[in-house]
């Protein structure tokens, strides 16, 4: 894959939501190893949701 390859296309890309907050998020590169991993949109949200759990 180029890296023009979804150049102002970015409605092509996949998003799911956030577990935490629900935004939605979409598809970055930094991700594309790990994006069935991926939970939240943010540090912010990773930090709230964990201090959430009891």
């Amino acid at each position: 894959m180029s890296s023009s390859a979804f150049r102002g296309n970015k409605q092509s890309l996949p998003s799911k939501p956030c577990a935490a907050c629900a935004r939605p998020m979409t598809w970055r590169r930094k991700w594309a190893r790990c994006w069935d991993e991926v939970k939240y949109c943010s540090d912010a949200c990773r930090r709230t949701a964990l201090k959430s759990k009891p």
